[in-house]
């Protein structure tokens, strides 16, 4: 079993299709006997991959700053809440805690959070995995501009390996089986 950190959107003006992916992941975590470690708000997407893994009896472990506490309206429904001093404490509450990182759909926040785990994996701080759900080519653009500055000498080839790219939720769920042994 391995404690799955999820970034994705906390944001709660969002489309139908991204909670039920919310919903569908954090179900599939908990299928699989993952625990989940989450941003700790109860809204948006980070609130419904939460209820998500609960609904099949995954642990959930939510990190959130205590300015937000109010803000994002904290997850009271998970099995441990931390409330930090400020986001930087969050991040690393978070990422002593997790086993893999997932990145789903997501705005600054979420984008915050991913280049921050590639980066510090990039540089040989952490060796757990980092897997980039691109649905229906949500990240493409993205992407593309980074292997653009890649041939520029903005980026390192080898970042690019530090980071798994995949298109579906059963890719995501197949990653995390490849790199279980290590996280075990």
């Amino acid at each position: 079993m391995a404690a799955v950190c999820v970034f994705c959107a906390s944001s709660t003006r969002l489309d139908e299709r991204w909670l039920a992916l919310a919903r569908q992941t954090g179900s599939a975590l908990a299928a699989a006997g993952h625990s989940l470690v989450s941003g700790g708000g109860r809204v948006g997407m980070m609130g419904t991959v939460a209820e998500g893994a609960r609904s099949g009896d995954a642990f959930t472990l939510g990190v959130i700053p205590q300015s937000m506490v109010g803000w994002e309206v904290a997850d009271t429904g998970s099995d441990e809440l931390v409330i930090t001093d400020d986001m930087a404490a969050r991040k690393r509450v978070m990422m002593a805690r997790w086993d893999a990182f997932v990145v789903l759909p997501g705005g600054l926040g979420t984008l915050d959070e991913l280049f921050e785990v590639w980066t510090i994996g990039m540089l040989g701080l952490h060796d757990k995995p980092v897997i980039l759900l691109d649905i229906d080519g949500f990240y493409t653009g993205l992407l593309d501009w980074i292997a653009k500055l890649v041939p520029l000498g903005f980026v390192r080839p080898s970042a690019l390996d530090c980071l798994t790219v995949v298109g579906s939720l059963p890719e995501v769920l197949d990653a995390l089986e490849r790199c279980r042994t290590p996280m075990v």
